[in-house]
């Protein structure tokens, strides 16, 4: 970090009551970093009383002294618009200091009036929140539009350790520096979306307010210039530090939060809340064993909407209330958990559940070929690929989920964040279909954790579909786990060039309601003061919803709705729609994989990224190999001859791409009445890939060893190559997680 000194040349700072203590330092310090300073004092005593020139007069020259861009300014904070006007009138014009704009605002007020609070008079009070709280809001607004209009910004509000603890005799004084805090933590929420941050310091130094009140021996050792540091930093555009607040002195910095008890249920259903319960369970009440820390307004009301929910079951009446919502607080142990399942679960369902869901993801009987999907009497009637979800996230939803072991965590702060699907068969449009689900691995993300949950369903015991949820808890992070697994379906992103397709389609008001009948039950999408507990200003759309729309997009556009083609989607959901507003999905077609990505057609924001779906072979293509494999049969030649035939030819177009890609030599044996027919090794490590027939002089990473038949019969999707792995019909020698690779090269022919 020395290699590299902040520089702030660029930028302009404000800093108000710079004519001494902590902002002369803060002041000089911009200066001599290359910044121009505004440096704003009233010269006044901490009173209030008087008003004099020199004090902001002597900063800018020591400024000037050492090369540095300074302007005084003598205006009160209550007169904001003069005291920006000043600055843009200063180092607003292109030609003087080559600046367009005030970026950093540092405010800094200092007058003190201290009385015991039944001294305290109007004036007292007035005076003090006029020029702390009112004179921070007046200069901040004053400049919020112009750091807007740039966007970027940044604000350091100025609180005391009397606003944060209470101190005799500063009632008023206290009142308003927390005040600050409450108008820099909003205003950080209000800014984030324009690069404009804000913190709160709370500093303890040598100045003319403390000088009164602080020992000599102290002051000399708080000295106001361990303090400028902190505040440089945080106005530096590479600090993403927004909402905080800091304690600072003396060469130490920390930085404070909320705590808050779990506390206890004290009131029951249908009964009466009495200052007696409260009573007893006070202990409880005040108890900050497993503290929680609620860091935004949502996280807080989220207890509240759990309380509801739990006083309505009931478990209110429970000996310790406390501990139902302590089972809530995050607690993530991976070696507990990965690998551990969930209970089996089935899902029985008809025509009508299929006809559901296809309304619920915007079909209609407007476009004929919506039909298949709507009308179970069509003589082509289809369940939609997507559908595959629902039954995994019912065993999601009922399977116990955070009641595994090393799986402590509170439901609420659960956000899905990717999903993957993929189909080994078209789904039947009814039955009863099980699901089992397992944790196949826990990331410690730092914010929180991203639990990867493995689910697969099957139909008579025959796999028909599996999904992999990717779900963050938000808070939960922090417990020394790894950041990556090799296990998760990882998302690609577009190609870097203008999309081969754009599909736009109107989602309705009701979209989530009806959507939520195909089993996700969340208030969040049918409930206006749930939405709101959520931090939304009205029920957003199912993020699983909109991935059924895009899936059919691309379905329509590239398979003729052809759900035999459809082989798995991956998708990473980045932020909701609202019912009514239209979802547009941009496609790339690369081969039989195509990627897109889905925004709001209104506001232009993406709505789910890194996507993409892979296709099978059309069923012509098909039929076209099975003859050529016939013919092939006839003149007593190998099958899969063709299928590799056509892999050399992959490789001399596509060769350095694959390599990059895929980085592994795969090795086959093909045997013909028990004994080996044929050897083929596909390089794609070297160079730009090569296919070779014979013997292999070097290493394979892996070798799969399968008869001539049973590999065509997974080529043409006739054999399931999970079942014929297990049957000892495909043999695997070395790394067989590169087999999953093997996708990249075998895409258009095989489930290998």
């Amino acid at each position: 970090a020395m290699a590299v000194p902040l520089s702030f040349a660029g930028k302009v700072v404000l800093v108000t009551g710079a004519g001494g203590g902590l902002g002369r330092e803060y002041a000089l310090a911009f200066g001599e970093r290359g910044a121009s300073v505004v440096v704003n004092d009233l010269g006044g005593d901490i009173k209030g009383g008087g008003k004099s020139s020199s004090a902001a007069d002597k900063v800018v020259e020591e400024i000037k002294a050492k090369g540095g861009k300074a302007v005084a300014n003598y205006d009160s904070v209550e007169d904001g618009e003069k005291l920006i006007k000043a600055a843009l009138d200063a180092f607003g014009r292109i030609g003087k200091f080559d600046i367009q704009y005030l970026v950093i605002l540092i405010i800094l007020n200092g007058i003190l009036r201290d009385r015991s609070f039944a001294r305290t008079s109007d004036l007292d009070w007035d005076l003090i929140h006029r020029v702390h709280l009112r004179g921070s809001f007046i200069v901040t607004r004053a400049a919020w539009n112009h750091m807007k209009k740039q966007q970027f910004g940044r604000i350091i509000m100025t609180s005391s350790a009397a606003g944060i603890y209470g101190n005799f005799g500063q009632a008023n004084y206290s009142a308003a520096k927390l005040g600050l805090l409450g108008l820099a933590n909003t205003l950080a929420i209000e800014g984030q979306k324009y690069n404009i941050h804000c913190n709160t310091i709370a500093p303890t130094a040598g100045s003319r307010l403390t000088q009164t009140v602080m020992p000599p021996d102290l002051l000399k050792s708080l000295k106001a210039e361990y303090v400028a540091p902190l505040v440089l930093w945080l106005c530096h555009e590479q600090c993403q530090e927004n909402g905080g607040l800091f304690e600072v002195g003396a060469g130490w910095i920390g930085k404070l939060r909320w705590e808050r008890t779990l506390g206890s249920i004290v009131r029951h259903k249908d009964q009466h809340m009495t200052p007696e319960e409260v009573r007893d369970k006070w202990d409880q009440i005040c108890d900050f064993t497993s503290a929680t820390k609620p860091a935004t307004i949502q996280e807080s009301l989220h207890t509240l909407v759990e309380v509801l929910s739990k006083v309505e079951a009931g478990e209110g009446l429970r000996a310790n209330p406390a501990h139902a919502l302590a089972s809530s607080t995050s607690g993530i142990n991976p070696v507990n958990a990965i690998g551990k399942m969930l209970g089996e679960m089935t899902f029985s369902y008809t025509h009508m559940h299929c006809v559901l869901y296809a309304l619920g993801v915007g079909l209609s009987t407007r476009e004929p070929d919506h039909l298949k999907f709507l009308y179970e009497g069509h003589e082509d009637f289809s369940c939609l690929p997507t559908f595959g979800v629902i039954p995994a996230q019912a065993s999601m939803l009922e399977g116990g989920l955070g009641s595994l072991p090393g799986l402590n965590f509170d439901p609420t702060k659960l956000l899905h964040g990717e999903q993957y699907l993929e189909l080994y068969k078209p789904l039947p449009t009814s039955g009863t279909l099980t699901s089992k689900a397992s944790v196949a691995d826990i990331l410690d993300k730092g914010s929180g954790a991203l639990i990867l949950l493995d689910i697969h369903t099957y139909s008579n015991h025959e796999l028909v579909c599996y999904n992999q949820f990717s779900l963050f808890i938000v808070g939960a992070g922090g417990f020394g786990g790894k950041r990556s697994s090799e296990r998760a379906v990882a998302t690609v992103p577009p190609p870097n060039r203008a999309p081969d397709a754009v599909v736009t389609d109107e989602t309705t008001r009701d979209q989530a309601a009806l959507y939520r009948l195909s089993g996700d039950w969340n208030p969040l999408h049918i409930d206006p003061n749930f939405a709101a507990l959520g931090g939304f200003k009205s029920p957003i759309l199912h993020g699983l919803c909109s991935f059924g729309f895009a899936a059919r997009h691309v379905l329509r556009q590239y398979a003729d709705n052809d759900v035999s083609r459809f082989k798995s989607i991956k998708v990473r959901f980045v932020k909701p729609v609202l019912p009514g507003q239209a979802i547009q999905t941009l496609m790339w077609k690369e081969g039989n994989r195509i990627h897109f990505e889905c925004k709001v057609k209104e506001t232009g924001a993406v709505v789910l990224a890194g996507a993409y779906i892979d296709l099978h072979t059309s069923h012509r293509l098909c039929l076209e190999m099975k003859k050529m494999m016939v013919m092939t049969s006839q003149t007593e030649g190998l099958q899969s001859d063709l299928v590799f035939a056509e892999i050399g030819r992959r490789i001399k177009d596509l060769g350095g791409e694959l390599v990059k890609k895929v980085n592994a030599i795969f090795g086959w044996e093909i045997t013909k009445g028990g004994k080996t027919a044929a050897q083929w090794t596909i390089d794609l490590k070297t160079g730009n890939g090569a296919l070779h027939k014979g013997l292999y002089n070097g290493k394979t990473d892996v070798t799969f060893t399968v008869s001539d038949e049973d590999f065509m019969d997974v080529v043409v999707g006739k054999l399931n190559p999970q079942k014929a792995f297990f049957a000892g019909k495909l043999k695997v020698r070395g790394n067989i997680m590169l087999s999953q690779k093997l996708e990249t090269i075998l895409k258009d022919y095989a489930k290998l």
